[in-house]
Parts: C-alpha cells; structure tokens; sequence
C-alpha cells in the first residue's frame, strides 16, 4: 500500500461516517445553522460512534489503533465525510481532538488524562485550547495572559478570542496559554495549563456572531483572579507555546480534510444542479462554460485530497516510528493546509456561481458553504503563516 492508497479498512470507516453524516446532520444542519444552535445530542453521538477516540489508547476508552491501523487518518477521514455535511460539525469534531484532548494525551500527566480523558475521549464533554489574543494571533509570544504561582496555585488574569469549544453545555475544560515567567534568554515563558469550566474568576463570554461556522462554539474567554492548581500545568513549565505549535501541525492536515470535505460537497451539489437546471432546451451541464468550472473542482478535489492523505499517511508512520522527519512532515503539512483551503474557498465561489441567483440563497446548502470557507485560511494558521513556512523548510531566511 502506499501512502497515497486508503486500505480497506478505511474505506469502510469511510461509509460508516457518510452514513451517520447523512442519516444523523443532514436532515436539520439548515435549520441548525439559522439558529445557530449547537446540536449537544449529536455531538455525543459522534462520542458513540467513536470519532473522538480515533487517536487515543484503550486504557482512556479510545480505539487503540497502532500506527499500522492509520488512526490520524481515520481521523482526517471522520472530519472530511462530516464536513462534506456541515463544516461547523467537522470543525467541533477537529478541535475536540487536536485541541481538547491532544494536548492532555501528548502532554499530560497520568493523573491528568485519568482525570479528564475517558469523558472527552467518549465525547460525553469537550475541551478547547485558549491561546489567540487580540494582540497575539499569529504571534503567540505577545500573549499577554498571565498566571502567578501562588501558595501552590496558578492566579490566572487575561483573556483570549475565537475559542471553540470553550461554552458550549458540555464543555469540561479550557487548556490555555499564560506567561508564566521569563526566560533566561529574556523571552517569555510561556506554559499551559488546564482551567476547568467552573472555576470562579473564568469566563466564557457570550458566543460570537460569526460570519460562517454558526453550528459550532466559539466564544471569547476572560480570566480575573482564576485560581487552578499547580498541578493543573500541562507539560513542562514554559514549554506550551512550543508543544502548541507540535499539535499545530496535526492540525493542519485536519483542516485540510476539513477543505476536502467541502470541495466534494460543492462538486457532488454543482453536477446535480447543472443536470437538473434546464435553459434554453437543455441542462446547463452541457454548457462549456459550466461544465469546464465543474471539471476544474474535480481536479481541485484530488489534488487537495492526495495532499492532505499524505500528510496523514506521514503522521501514521511517524507515530510507527517509521516515517519522514519532523521537519518533512511540517512541510507536507503546510503545503497541504494551503492549498486544500485556498482550493475549498474557491470552490464555493464556482459552486455559487454555477447556481447563478440560487447560489444567493440561504436555502442552497453552497450559499452555507460560501459563508463557512473563508475561516479555512485563517484558522490554524493563515495562508501567509503557512507560505513563510513553506519558503523557511526551502531554505529560505524567509521573515
């Protein structure tokens, strides 16, 4: 098998998710996304299933797939049939895992993932990952979040934006990033460390009025005198910033199968609708200037999708301690990220076009997906942040 093949195994998974995408989300995601509600029963479904345990041990209730198995591909898997339906549900699915659990299983200590795993892992709670600030996205060392050592406690004071997960009814936990120091060489230190939903001094504030993503929950966070545990740290003491962008990269090819997952919907949607739409005696599908758009998103289709299997496929065999270099992946995972986004948004920009005045339409799923595409250039590091890293793993002294 090469790492461009899928196995048998994960073409059945694959059917299984589409099933559930369709039979589960389908029949209320336009109703959901005009409320704007998040569908907490659904997402626990997902838990049963087993999609938010892909990547974790049996010993926590996952699946306990080895490398062999390709459990970070099922995952990307999982996320591109979802997303295929709804990006908001595929994107609480992604950052469940690569944000909520990831950083505790990578990081954590036993008692930790004791602690907090098996309900995240069933998908019965979530996690987010506080780190974006006003003034520190793409650069997380301006993060200005701090958290004192005090009689054993972290004091935790600040506040970040564009969390997800972070307030919706089963949310367990927010792992965020704080300085906790400086380091010897005069920079930040930067560590994480868990807050769990409740504490006093933390707050999810009322959830953002977004432009896409309406499903999914998104809230800023504030901090005032939050007090957790010294134990609650995640990891070594000024090392979260670093142990962020690891997760990062896994996170990239899933955003990745996210955009592929909407690059299907808009080519199963644009040659459905350029057979059914008849005009001047025939279905527009037969038009050149149609037809030729459609074929453009296929070709757009595999190749995001090829890219974004290879990455996964490279993440697997890292994990089998058989793989590429770190350094190769992170490049396979940044080319992955931007062009499969870049690709997904103008895919939607076709697929409005190709439904003329309809495409205008909130009750056409591609207007949904027009709004929903843009985020995937932004989140999980912009397309300019993966192009200066694609230029830095080329040798260049790229700023």
């Amino acid at each position: 098998m090469t790492p461009f093949e899928l196995s048998r195994e994960h073409e059945e998974f694959r059917r299984t998710v589409r099933d559930f995408a369709d039979s589960v989300i389908r029949p209320h995601v336009a109703e959901w996304d005009r409320a704007h509600h998040f569908p907490t029963d659904v997402v626990q479904k997902m838990g049963e299933l087993g999609l938010f345990g892909l990547t974790a041990p049996e010993e926590y209730g996952g699946a306990g797939l080895d490398a062999s198995d390709g459990p970070f591909t099922s995952l990307c898997l999982a996320i591109e049939e979802l997303g295929r339906v709804d990006q908001s549900i595929g994107i609480t699915l992604e950052a469940g895992v690569g944000l909520g659990i990831n950083p505790i299983l990578t990081y954590g200590t036993d008692e930790q993932k004791k602690t907090w795993l098996p309900d995240l892992v069933a998908g019965r709670r979530l996690a987010g990952f506080g780190l974006t600030e006003p003034g520190a996205g793409s650069d997380a060392g301006a993060t200005k979040t701090r958290a004192d050592l005090d009689n054993g406690e972290w004091v935790i004071n600040g506040g970040k934006q564009f969390i997800t997960n972070s307030g919706s009814d089963i949310t367990s936990l927010v792992t965020v990033t704080a300085r906790t120091g400086v380091s010897d060489s005069g920079r930040p230190e930067i560590s994480a460390i868990i807050v769990p939903s409740g504490t006093p001094g933390f707050v999810a504030e009322p959830a953002y009025d977004k432009l896409g993503w309406h499903i999914s929950d998104t809230h800023p966070l504030s901090f005032t005198d939050c007090r957790v545990p010294e134990s609650n740290l995640v990891g070594e003491r000024g090392r979260g910033y670093a142990q962020f962008l690891a997760i990062l990269d896994d996170g990239r090819v899933a955003i990745a199968a996210l955009a592929v997952g909407l690059i299907q919907a808009c080519v199963d949607l644009c040659v459905e609708y350029s057979l059914d739409r008849q005009t001047m005696g025939g279905p527009i599908g037969r038009k050149q200037g149609v037809a030729f758009q459609i074929a453009d998103l296929e070709v757009m289709l595999h190749a995001s999708r090829m890219l974004t299997y290879r990455a996964a496929a490279m993440r697997d065999a890292m994990e089998g301690g058989h793989g590429p270099s770190v350094k190769e992946f992170k490049q396979a995972a940044s080319i992955a990220k931007l062009y499969a986004s870049e690709s997904a948004v103008t895919a939607t920009r076709i697929a409005t076009q190709v439904f003329g005045g309809y495409g205008f339409m909130e009750e056409y799923p591609v207007a949904r997906f027009y709004r929903d595409a843009k985020i995937l250039e932004i989140g999980e590091g912009t397309s300019e942040v993966q192009r200066m890293l694609i230029a830095r793993g080329l040798g260049l002294p790229v700023e």
